[in-house]
């Protein structure tokens, strides 16, 4: 199988990301305020919804993630996966979508479950499987960079429907919010089979290797699975708290309305398509980590300056949100692409294939980042801060929660990743020995363990 997948292969395979992204978007932005806002659930009570199923979800991963490194199909180790948990992403969205008026946080948790069981399989299978298309240190950064455009293409689509519905057919909020929900389930199976039917997965041999528990916090001692894991986390809570608090800041504080706060958001995630294609060219010259230390810089310092544009300015509002949204796919790719490495390194220094497992934490930092993210709701309202009612400390923690908070979080992912370890040089070593090691292993293979027999062989 050639290291280097053709553009169509690649558009191919990340079609999923469409409805996934459409559904994670809104997990962070839409749902929560809709829940409060629309449907009359406390704030805190949907904080606390989206806060602790998100981290039992969490637990979910590494459980997941090592059944996938034992798993051996004809399809592959990751691709059934993808398929099993489809119905149950379709479920849960329906149901988190289409809720009425009068439903509970019993209704609000069942759903939040089914999804996030199904997204979980499918994003890490999803993931794990881009892992493993190529082992070319910079075909790596160019699969990720795909994967990432589809994401944000996904989110575009999904952010164009509440508009659309308003502007055209003058429905409320609550039918855009819907029509996402109709989005999502629709384009699941559909994206699914292209995926699956246009790009293969690599055969690998029968796991002789165990992959629990013990193995995902032994992978937690690497010191450049510590370094990256911190930069993906903090580069996933800096723009979740932003997206979650994203309508609050633009209503209250910048003096847009719902429809017009949508807008701004499409327009971040344009200039974020836009930017998918940069990170990896960087990366090719200047390294992946540094090409993430770089990125993280740049969103805080235009972070901090969303706060300065002045209130009810469309065109300078747009501004701000192009040059923040250029660095947004840097680290969802970057972090995916040098968590493949790290998977070469873990295997020369183990033997052992814990793509799964590796995966599984990435999937568990974003998901801790979204579900912190999530709580600064209850941190909000313990600030001061009312939904209905303007105050000058609820407004002041809102900017603090916005703005100046993500800014720092992303000052600490560059000087985290200035010390990152693992950059070409290094990968190339250990793969040469990797190809060493596994020529060596052709020339001389270990001899099948004997079976014992209860009954002597039949006489030929």
């Amino acid at each position: 199988m050639s290291d280097r997948k053709s553009a169509w292969s690649l558009a191919a395979f990340a079609a999923p990301c469409l409805p996934l992204s459409a559904l994670g978007l809104p997990l962070v932005v839409y749902l929560p305020e809709f829940y409060v806002s629309e449907l009359g659930l406390s704030l805190g009570a949907v904080g606390a919804a989206f806060l602790i199923v998100r981290l039992i979800d969490i637990i979910f991963d590494p459980f997941i993630g090592g059944v996938m490194d034992r798993t051996r199909t004809q399809w592959g180790r990751f691709r059934p996966w993808l398929v099993i948990g489809s119905p149950l992403v379709m479920l849960g969205a329906f149901g988190l979508f289409m809720a009425q008026p009068g439903i509970g946080p019993a209704y609000l948790w069942l759903c939040l479950i089914v999804v996030y069981a199904g997204y979980s399989m499918m994003t890490l299978s999803h993931t794990a499987w881009a892992a493993v298309l190529s082992s070319d240190y910079q075909q790596r950064s160019r699969i990720y960079g795909w994967w990432q455009a589809g994401n944000v293409v996904g989110m575009i689509l999904v952010l164009t429907l509440p508009p659309i519905m308003a502007l055209a057919f003058k429905s409320d909020h609550a039918s855009g919010i819907r029509s996402m929900g109709w989005f999502i389930v629709l384009l699941i199976p559909f994206t699914v089979l292209l995926a699956t039917r246009a790009v293969g997965e690599r055969p690998v041999p029968p796991s002789r290797h165990k992959s629990g528990l013990d193995q995902y916090f032994a992978l937690l001692k690497r010191k450049s699975t510590q370094k990256l894991l911190i930069a993906d986390l903090l580069m996933g809570l800096a723009p979740g708290i932003a997206g979650a608090l994203f309508f609050f800041f633009f209503e209250r504080i910048k003096g847009f309305d719902k429809t017009e706060a949508g807008i701004l958001l499409l327009v971040y995630f344009l200039a974020a398509l836009a930017g998918a294609p940069i990170w990896p060219v960087l990366a090719k010259r200047i390294g992946k980590h540094q090409a993430l230390a770089v990125a993280s810089v740049v969103y805080a310092v235009v972070q901090v300056c969303a706060v300065l544009t002045p209130a009810g300015n469309s065109w300078a509002g747009m501004l701000v949100l192009i040059l923040a949204g250029l660095p947004y796919s840097a680290a969802p790719l970057l972090v995916r692409s040098m968590m493949a490495d790290i998977g070469d390194e873990e295997r020369l220094a183990s033997g052992a294939d814990r793509t799964g497992l590796l995966y599984a934490l990435v999937s568990g930092t974003v998901k801790l980042g979204h579900a912190l993210a999530i709580g600064a709701f209850p941190l909000l309202a313990w600030l001061g801060f009312d939904p209905k009612l303007p105050t000058a400390t609820g407004e002041t923690a809102l900017i603090a929660l916005y703005s100046v908070i993500p800014a720092a979080m992303g000052l600490v992912v560059a000087v985290v990743m200035l010390r990152y370890p693992l950059d070409a040089t290094r990968v190339a070593e250990i793969q040469s020995q990797l190809a060493a090691r596994d020529a060596a292993s052709l020339e001389h293979p270990e001899p099948e363990p004997q079976k014992h027999a209860a009954y002597p062989a039949p006489a030929e």
